[in-house]
């Protein structure tokens, strides 16, 4: 069985900006750090019941800001209180429909006690406003593979890329793209995720985030020279940046000459040669590495 990736190499990949089925949406990430934090001595876990206690006898009394109900909401999730805070958290994010952030922390709330049903419900009233919100779409993928339906996620991805793609390639089939390659290596479909993510930096030839996806995927196939060789191209794509994470994501592999390989390497990741002489231009509002989409 090939080896696969380091958990610090998928770690990296995420923080680069590449969209990837890790187990949990964002705010499950959140979350989840909330309650780690204020789980370690008795004394930080009195405190913390203190609080809450102080900003829940507030929210009886009517005079709770509505900063003071999202930090109760942290509290709740600290000391474990699901289903309170969740009670919470509908008013708030019936309260302030323009925080899609508290519908998702909802949606991903209603996952984690097993109310899948529930959790499908928030997202689908966050995508009726947003189609393209893409962490909504990243939970929802989630949900839809967790019950079996992955080709049925598949589906409805590559509906919205083809819909994104015409008449003319808009930005958001990037990140689409990128979601429908990580649920196609979950469901073993590892051919269609190369091809996937092949196409993609193809679509978007100043972008290295397809390449850098591309790279773990060789990587998790056990497949060392590609993996190096996609690495490599997708450091070519930040001539002069400073930021060191392919190189981090290089070492974490055991590859310590990126910079040497990007020059030497003259394959392209399926296989063709490269064409030097032809530069398309991606599209103008492509999202920029590391950013985060709106």
């Amino acid at each position: 069985m090939p080896p696969r990736a380091s958990i610090n190499a998928r770690e990296l990949l995420l923080s680069f900006g590449a969209i990837a089925l890790v187990g949990g949406s964002l705010a499950g990430g959140w979350w989840q750090g909330q309650r780690s934090r204020g789980t370690h001595t008795s004394s930080s876990q009195v405190a913390v019941e203190r609080q809450a206690e102080q900003l829940r006898q507030r929210l009886a009394d009517g005079t709770a800001s509505e900063a003071e109900q999202q930090r109760l909401v942290q509290l709740l999730l600290v000391l474990n209180q699901q289903e309170e805070a969740t009670v919470l958290l509908e008013q708030l994010a019936d309260q302030q429909p323009k925080r899609w952030q508290l519908r998702l922390l909802l949606a991903e709330l209603h996952r984690t006690n097993n109310n899948r049903s529930a959790a499908e419900r928030e997202l689908r009233q966050l995508l009726n406003l947003s189609p393209d919100r893409i962490e909504a779409l990243q939970l929802m993928t989630l949900l839809q593979l967790e019950q079996g339906r992955g080709n049925e996620a598949q589906g409805q991805l590559k509906a919205q890329i083809e819909k994104a793609s015409k008449p003319a390639l808009q930005p958001q089939v990037l990140p689409l793209g990128l979601l429908l390659g990580d649920l196609q290596q979950r469901m073993g479909q590892n051919a269609a995720a190369g091809v996937t993510y092949t196409k993609l930096a193809s679509d978007f030839p100043r972008d290295p985030r397809p390449l850098l996806a591309l790279a773990l995927l060789r990587q998790e196939q056990g497949d060392a020279k590609a993996a190096q060789e996609a690495l490599a191209q997708a450091r070519s794509r930040q001539p002069g940046s400073r930021d060191n994470l392919l190189d981090r994501v290089a070492a974490s592999w055991g590859i310590s000459n990126l910079r040497q390989a990007e020059t030497t390497t003259g394959a392209v990741p399926d296989g063709r040669a490269p064409n030097r002489g032809v530069t398309k231009e991606p599209s103008p509002g492509t999202t920029a590495p590391g950013s985060e989409q709106r």
